[in-house]
């Protein structure tokens, strides 16, 4: 069955690259609504964007939608992975300004918000999207693919120049609760010579030590260090989840990133959707059902959260 909140729950914080202070609102929403940004600041508000890939523009720095009257929605990745994680189908996600705030750099939050409320099972099918055959894409130096699985699976490999992150490598099956208790907590990272080149971009300017680990050589400039030593990866992962539930349902297959990002998924999904042999839609039968993200979620699963 299709799911939603049982309660609108409310985060406020600052959006990572407007450096805005911004509030976003999640909502229940009917069956068949998917996730829906909202911008509530705007004349005639609701302003709608649904979270779906081919309303992604690409962006190196983050996941931004955009509706055909030029109206965006910044830095939906995180809050999209904590959806998806949660097993939340169908949301309203109320904004009062272009960027979702960005919290403390990592999904927990807005996890921490979504098991609270809960979620309310509503009388409709669940479906799925399960990959048939490989697809793949090369962007430069990053790669990206889907294959057949029987859940959704990510794997990824990242390789930075700073000893701190270097080359790091994970695989997690994400069905019971695996991204609360795995990845969720993991935060954006950036190396300190990338952030005046980021901010003379007008990029990053409310990114402080206090909401992504900042990374210099071997050091790490953030106060209390790395909650994982492979945080950089994790994130990597809680990123690919967040974009790929663009995809507009749960992916049942195996997702692998090289040095991939936003851009790299989103192509990704574009592929897919172009090639009708490589998927399928499937309706959730209890057996699938139990495999996908945040199915089994449960409030222990918060005590692994940092």
């Amino acid at each position: 069955m299709q799911t939603t909140l049982a309660y609108d729950v409310a985060f406020t914080g600052t959006g990572l690259h407007t450096g805005a202070a911004a509030t976003a609102v999640l909502r229940p929403a009917p069956a068949g609504t998917g996730i829906l940004f909202r911008r509530m600041d705007l004349p005639g508000a609701p302003v709608e964007l649904p979270a779906l890939w081919d309303s992604v523009i690409v962006s190196p720095l983050n996941t931004r939608l955009e509706n055909p009257d030029g109206v965006t929605v910044s830095t939906i990745e995180h809050i999209m992975a904590a959806l998806a994680g949660c097993g939340v189908g169908n949301a309203y996600v109320d904004l009062d300004g272009p960027e979702v705030p960005i919290m403390d750099g990592s999904a927990a939050a807005f996890v921490r918000g979504i098991v609270d409320v809960g979620l309310t099972h509503l009388h409709a099918t669940q479906q799925a999207i399960e990959i048939l055959s490989l697809v793949h894409v090369t962007l430069g130096d990053a790669r990206a693919s889907l294959r057949p699985a029987t859940s959704l699976q990510i794997e990824f490999e990242i390789d930075f120049p700073d000893a701190a992150i270097g080359r790091q490598s994970k695989t997690l099956n994400m069905a019971n609760g695996a991204f609360v208790r795995e990845l969720c907590d993991s935060r954006t990272f950036c190396r300190a010579a990338d952030v005046d080149a980021m901010r003379a971009q007008g990029k990053a300017l409310g990114g402080t030590v206090e909401n992504a680990v900042v990374v210099d050589g071997a050091r790490v400039l953030t106060p209390g260090g790395l909650r994982h030593a492979d945080e950089a990866v994790r994130h990597k992962m809680l990123d690919a989840l967040g974009d790929l539930y663009t995809a507009g349902a749960p992916i049942l297959g195996r997702y692998s990133g090289v040095r991939a990002g936003h851009a790299v998924t989103n192509a990704l999904l574009r592929t897919l959707f172009a090639t009708p042999t490589a998927w399928r839609w499937v309706n959730c039968d209890a057996g699938i059902a139990a495999r996908l993200p945040g199915v089994g979620v449960t409030r222990a699963d918060l005590a692994c959260v940092a």
